[in-house]
């Protein structure tokens, strides 16, 4: 709701297979994706998308980053956010910086799934 309030136009999907369904019908800008999903997990997501649309911001949002030891560099993702009680404000943040940025991130080899793509007009 946050970031639909901050003009952002909001798709979601149920697990990763959905959204690599829709990032084949047409690649989004900027994807957050959470790593525990049904199905692929995040980094499994991440993979996919960097084939389809390499030019996609990534954010990657977990409880397990510490434990499992996930960073950009091993995940693949432009970003990874913890998730905390300041999740949200860190999210806006990393979104607003990552869509100053002139070039993604190049693929890692190394689950609810968020896709954004900026409104028109905002």
């Amino acid at each position: 709701m946050v970031l639909a309030e901050l003009g952002y136009e909001i798709t979601t999907a149920p697990n990763a297979e959905k959204a690599i369904e829709l990032f084949r019908q047409s690649p989004f800008p900027l994807l957050v994706t959470d790593y525990k999903m049904p199905g692929q997990n995040g980094v499994e997501l991440i993979q996919a998308v960097r084939e389809i649309a390499p030019q996609t911001r990534i954010v990657l949002i977990s409880g397990f980053v510490d434990a499992m030891g996930i960073t950009e560099e091993n995940s693949g993702a432009d970003a990874v956010i913890m998730k905390s009680a300041n999740e949200v404000l860190q999210l806006v943040r990393t979104i607003n910086r990552l869509s100053k940025r002139s070039a993604a991130k190049q693929p890692a080899r190394a689950k609810g799934a968020l896709k954004l793509r900026k409104s028109a007009g905002s």
